[in-house]
């Protein structure tokens, strides 16, 4: 304690630390001082935006999830409502069999609930469309226990649903591999209706006729892109954010948590009520293996993928005709470097002018090749996506090249179990929480859920919470 007011670090300045001094601020006022210590020059984690052709762009996750409430009314509430924007459209496609083909409406992360607009979206060969509709007389596929989604999906539909349009879905939100990925945790609703239903298309049917009719885009962003909610956030927590500090050692004290951080020859030791750790796996393994072990070892067994993304700027008159769609994905059976595309002024129209800016992202779990070339040999990768794919001609004006490593967690067989015992060995540690993407969900909202939850914890250990 500080006087009357309790001290607690957040170790992890990515928009969960950031967030969880936020909560923190909100619960306790100004009974708590918050200091957040981050080992990058920078806060924000995979949230920045810079120029590209002097627009700003997002240089790491570009929307989040609009009908999950906590990362819009978390900007909302740092003073951002204002700079809320819709996509212009969310229309997207699947680029395969030779060509750019449309998302079906009505499927499930890829899982298709409507075989007439499966047939009309050309993905599926007749062979492929013959085989999804045996899931309705095929005997039940039991799953008692958590399974890869592509052990579920190929049993009930067939490889080429999975190949074609789950794995590039699945792809583009965890860069992973569908045969390693657990059902459970990336798949929920799917997951459920594994246990309960017989026909995976019956089930999707559900899912989708479930789902509220009027709830407004799916996705939203910020005028500013994603890369200025770090900093909002970190202003309003009232937190004193320091960067360039790497913590070293966290160890148990007689009335809370000591912090090691700073070089070894010249070490700096701060002294804290509460500790939140909000950095990914292998970072958090590190830090608790002296005091929380059985969590640490559970953590370190998280994989994660690099990525990278490469932004281009292109004259309008680049193209023959300038694209109308969102974007597309690409599956990885097509054998392409890029594995997904966003035209971003097209998808967000406060963007547009006369450039179109596209976003073309590279780098699965297993490709970690590619992202061993240079800065140039990608930015060449992407226009030649684009000239093939688009017709583009001539080079852009502009690039910019944002490498990822080690920046998606994998949410393999087993992680739903592996993170209910991470926090069964960080629960019965007084004054100690984690959150963050390693968890339970890789998007905003659910990185700000963890974060709330990880305050309300320490805000309870304090009793601070209510008063």
């Amino acid at each position: 304690m500080e006087g009357n007011r309790a001290h607690v670090v957040i170790i992890g300045g990515g928009i969960s630390g950031l967030a969880a001094a936020w909560f923190l601020r909100q619960g306790g006022g100004e009974r708590v001082k918050v200091t957040v210590l981050e080992g990058a020059p920078r806060i924000g984690g995979k949230l920045l935006a810079s120029e590209v052709a002097g627009v700003a762009v997002d240089a790491g996750a570009e929307a989040m999830l609009a009908r999950r409430p906590e990362g819009k009314d978390l900007a909302k509430a740092v003073g951002l409502a204002g700079d809320l924007v819709d996509p212009g459209t969310t229309q997207a496609a699947v680029y395969t069999r030779g060509a750019l083909r449309p998302m079906p409406k009505g499927q499930v992360m890829g899982v298709p609930s409507d075989l007439t607009e499966l047939a009309k979206s050309g993905i599926m060969s007749p062979g492929g469309l013959v085989r999804v509709p045996l899931d309705q007389i095929l005997p039940a596929t039991l799953v008692r226990t958590d399974v890869s989604v592509a052990a579920y999906i190929r049993a009930r539909m067939g490889g080429e649903v999975l190949d074609r349009l789950v794995e590039p879905l699945l792809g583009g939100v965890y860069a992973g591999r569908s045969d390693m990925l657990s059902l459970e945790a990336t798949m929920p609703r799917v997951a459920a209706a594994a246990r309960s239903e017989r026909s995976l298309l019956t089930a999707a049917r559900e899912i989708v006729s479930e789902a509220p009719k009027a709830a407004g885009p799916v996705f939203t962003s910020l005028r500013g892109g994603l890369g200025s909610l770090p900093e909002a956030v970190a202003k309003a927590s009232g937190a004193d954010v320091r960067t360039g500090v790497t913590v070293r050692e966290l160890s148990r004290t007689e009335g809370g948590w000591r912090l090691v951080t700073g070089p070894v020859p010249r070490p700096e030791v701060i002294d804290a009520d509460a500790v939140i750790v909000a950095t990914p796996g292998p970072a958090s393994a590190r830090l608790l293996k002296a005091e929380v072990p059985k969590a640490a070892s559970e953590l370190a067994r998280i994989e994660y993928a690099s990525m990278a993304i490469v932004t281009l700027a292109y004259p309008l008159s680049a193209f023959p005709e300038p694209p109308a769609i969102s974007g597309y994905l690409v599956p990885p059976v097509e054998g392409r470097p890029i594995k997904g595309v966003t035209f971003s002024s097209v998808k967000w129209p406060h963007l547009s002018g006369d450039m179109l800016l596209v976003r073309c992202s590279i780098g699965r779990v297993g490709e970690e090749h590619l992202l061993q070339r240079d800065d140039t040999e990608l930015v060449s990768l992407a226009t030649a996506e684009m000239a093939d794919v688009q017709g583009a001609h001539g080079l852009p004006v502009d690039t910019r090249v944002s490498r990822w490593g080690g920046a998606l967690p994998q949410y393999n067989v087993g992680h739903l179990d592996r993170i209910a015992r991470v926090r069964a060995a960080v629960a019965v540690e007084p004054g100690l929480a984690v959150c963050g993407a390693a968890y339970d969900g890789l998007g905003i909202p659910a990185c700000v859920s963890t974060a709330r939850t990880a305050a309300a914890r320490i805000l309870d250990h304090l009793s601070l919470r209510g008063e």
